[in-house]
């Protein structure tokens, strides 16, 4: 098959490799229709996470077709339509148990273009099937099907849920990137007073607004109003850099909640010496996605306006420049880039 595989820092190439196969009983072969490049891919293309070895495949998302199920996977069969989590959860040890799949400790938890080969090639092997994919009902769409796998859960999980939006809240979003975006669109089940989309970049900016930001601003005036005044209920930290979370502690009133979504590529200073007298919650988290098959309905019937979040597709050919694309988002207002079998 052929599948997108990184060389080292800097290095990637859409290569023929093996094809994938039954390896665990609770395993899965799934032919990849579409799946899509996230922000944690180009961390591990400028080389922040070193356990990600050269030879393996990246990508963590995916919807597809099983082809190919082990003794002992029981929830889908060859034939099904199925998206396939970023997150791995092996379904008996105490964290899969509490829902918390992306903290699994029976050989689970964030592996899939990780640990083991991942999404972005024309077949996957899932482990733990089971407990690992959802099948996609037809009326939801291929893309957002793909949003369903990772962007949208961890919006909501790490972003909305752990920050406790509620309604009248203000809600500062600081950084409009598409985990960021869709915690925007989010937050809004939630009936906040007011949410504000923070970021360096025009063209994502806009996006916020389409999406349903009452303001979306660099920092600037308004920022330092909160700061100065009653400050924000809720603050998401989409951006991942060691200035967006120092901003978020600006922000946030006391006895706010910070809710970290980003992935840091370097270390944040946390200034507990100013922070303490605050009263704040500051959240982090692993995406579960136990929160997809609620989620999907949202989408199936209508009530999350996701579609947005896709502003590109390219064929599986093409993965090198949607990386180069989706690279260069910022710029050019690129989100969401889909990569999609022809």
């Amino acid at each position: 098959m052929r599948a997108l595989v990184f060389h080292g820092p800097g290095q990637i190439s859409w290569d023929t490799v093996a094809d994938p196969e039954i390896e665990e009983p609770a395993d899965a072969v799934v032919r990849v229709e579409a799946t899509t490049v996230c922000g944690t891919d180009l961390h591990i293309l400028h080389g922040d996470l070193t356990e990600v070895k050269p030879g393996t495949v990246l990508g963590h998302e995916a919807v597809g077709e099983v082809v190919a199920i082990g003794r002992e996977v029981h929830s889908v069969a060859p034939g099904d339509e199925v998206i396939v989590s970023s997150v791995s959860a092996c379904g008996r040890c105490q964290f899969c148990r509490d829902s918390m799949f992306g903290q699994c400790r029976g050989g689970g938890g964030w592996i899939l273009g990780n640990l083991i080969n991942g999404t972005q090639a024309e077949f996957v092997r899932v482990p733990f099937a089971d407990h690992s994919t959802r099948r996609r009902p037809d009326s939801v769409a291929l893309g957002d099907s793909v949003l369903l796998a990772e962007v949208l859960p961890t919006a909501y999980e790490v972003g909305v849920r752990n920050g406790h939006v509620g309604p009248g809240d203000v809600v500062v979003v600081v950084g409009a990137g598409p985990v960021g975006l869709a915690a925007v669109v989010l937050a809004r089940i939630y009936s906040p007073r007011r949410i504000i989309a923070v970021d360096l970049s025009s063209p994502r900016l806009d996006a916020a607004r389409r999406l349903g930001a009452d303001s979306a601003e660099v920092p600037g005036r308004l920022i330092a109003d909160l700061a100065d005044g009653s400050g924000a209920d809720v603050v998401i930290e989409a951006a991942g850099t060691p200035e967006s979370f120092a901003l978020c502690t600006r922000v946030v009133r006391p006895g706010g909640h910070i809710a970290s979504i980003g992935t840091p590529g370097k270390p944040a200073t946390l200034h507990l010496e100013t922070l303490w007298r605050k009263n704040l919650t500051i959240s982090t988290g692993q995406v579960d996605t136990s929160s997809t098959p609620w989620l999907m309905e949202l989408v199936r019937y209508g009530r999350l306006p996701v579609s947005g979040l896709i502003t590109h597709t390219f064929g599986f050919d093409r993965t090198v420049d949607a990386y180069e694309m989706f690279t260069e988002g910022p710029a050019t207002g690129a989100l969401k880039v889909l990569l999609q079998r022809e």
